[in-house]
């Protein structure tokens, strides 16, 4: 439960009263890596578990947000990941690599995903089709959109 939560207002009562097993919020969406961690100290509390949700729309520097919160954290349940095609692991050095069912970080500081500027030049963001606008979290500015 969870996946576009941005507020304490949505997901406090169904952790704090037990009606959920997991939380399934965005890390992006929930305010960052500081808010997501409080979330995950409420879930040890009540015995809710996480399940940060980073698919469809995603990138990888949300995913490897999510992944520092997971190592960091004891309420860890799952992480819900993606398949970036290797275009983006080149374009995005650092990006996160799925290997036998586990998802690996990497050894540089902070998040570790580094931009090549001009191989990400030739491919400029497309807003989104008409038909699937409901998922759409940022503009083409980068302002915040609520679902």
């Amino acid at each position: 439960m969870g996946e576009l939560f941005t507020s304490p207002r949505e997901w406090v009562p169904l952790i704090s009263e037990r009606l959920i097993d997991f939380i399934r919020n965005r890390v992006s969406q929930t305010g960052g890596i500081t808010s997501a961690k409080k979330v995950a100290t409420l879930c040890e509390t009540f015995g809710v578990r996480t399940a940060f949700q980073e698919g469809g729309d995603n990138d990888p520097i949300n995913q490897l947000a999510a992944y520092h919160v997971d190592m960091s954290i004891s309420s860890f349940g799952i992480q819900e990941e993606n398949h970036f095609p290797p275009l983006v692991h080149e374009m995005m050095p650092g990006a996160a690599q799925l290997k036998g069912g586990y998802l690996y970080g990497n050894d540089a500081p902070g998040l570790g995903v580094d931009i090549n500027e001009a191989m990400a030049a030739k491919y400029p963001l497309q807003p989104p089709p008409a038909q699937d606008n409901w998922t759409t979290v940022r503009g083409m500015d980068g302002s915040l959109v609520k679902p």
